[in-house]
């Protein structure tokens, strides 16, 4: 079991091996859950394509065709594992 503190804000920090599990990181949104018990569940929220939407994108920066991201994908394999 893990403890947290509430402080008077009603604020907690979830501990490092919560976040771990849960792979939380800053600005990730979580859901909480009060069941009929009185237990609060709390679960990460998935990301919707609106929220990552453009995220990429670059003022000026070329398009790649699928074939040479396909080609980068292999080479840097090759390095990293080869």
């Amino acid at each position: 079991m893990t403890l947290a503190t509430l402080t008077t804000k009603g604020q907690v920090t979830i501990p490092k091996q919560v976040r771990e599990a849960l792979k939380l990181h800053a600005g990730d949104r979580i859901e909480i859950t009060v069941t009929e018990k009185n237990e609060a569940i709390i679960a990460p929220v998935s990301k919707k394509l609106d929220d990552v939407y453009g995220k990429l994108y670059k003022k000026g920066r070329k398009a790649i065709s699928i074939n040479d991201m396909d080609k980068a994908i292999k080479n840097r394999m090759k390095e990293k594992y080869l």
